[in-house]
């Protein structure tokens, strides 16, 4: 499970196998501001630590002073800056772990952001239950039998088609975030038909994983 790189936010930080793995297996670990502590608590060096670096310690800023790269924009969040960060460099593929938990202002707004992303890098979030990914076009993805599925849709003329889903959408519109949640597969895929904006894809880990 290799992902080139690995942008560890400051929420609440991975305890599943699945994003640990990620992490334990990355090429890159590229920290926002304050996760930086407690990845080298777990025995991991970050590769650079981004953000307005405000949540530094001074032991890390001390012990790894050529890689901080502070960036003052107040009109980004830190997780934004690196996904930047990451992006200038031509590192493209990024999984985002720890953005969920602490506070669920943050989680939504991060959530949110993948869609941003979406455009200029391949991008997905993995949490303690599940991968969250933003998709511009139609997509299919591998399933299994139960697998939980939701779908939000960020624009509410966006008109969804589904195949392959316990409860099919048939040129849904989604007028709430519910409206396509504690959905599940019926098979090995599924499909989603999107004609009009991005939506975002929620799938929980099998249940032995959890």
């Amino acid at each position: 499970m290799l992902s080139t790189t690995i942008i560890l936010a400051d929420g609440s930080f991975p305890e599943h196998d699945v994003p640990l793995d990620y992490l334990k297996n990355a090429e890159r670990i590229v920290c926002c501001d304050g996760s930086a502590g407690r990845l080298i608590d777990a025995g991991m060096i970050p590769f650079a630590i981004v953000g307005d670096l405000d949540s530094i310690t001074g032991d890390v800023a001390e012990r790894f002073p050529d890689r901080l790269f502070q960036d003052k924009d107040q009109e980004t969040n830190d997780l934004t800056k690196a996904v930047k960060w990451c992006t200038s460099r031509g590192y493209n593929e990024i999984v985002i772990l720890g953005a969920t938990g602490k506070r669920e202002d943050h989680t939504i707004g991060n959530i949110s952001l993948l869609i941003e992303y979406s455009f200029y890098a391949d991008v997905m979030m993995v949490t303690d239950t599940g991968i969250i990914r933003p998709f511009l076009k139609s997509c299919t993805l591998q399933s299994f039998p139960g697998q939980q599925v939701s779908v939000f849709s960020i624009d509410k003329e966006t008109e969804i088609t589904s195949r392959g889903l316990k409860y099919p959408l048939e040129r849904r519109k989604l007028s709430n975030w519910w409206k396509a949640t504690l959905n599940e597969a019926t098979g090995t895929d599924f499909s989603l038909e999107i004609s009009g904006g991005p939506v975002i894809v929620y799938i929980g880990f099998p249940a032995y994983l959890s």
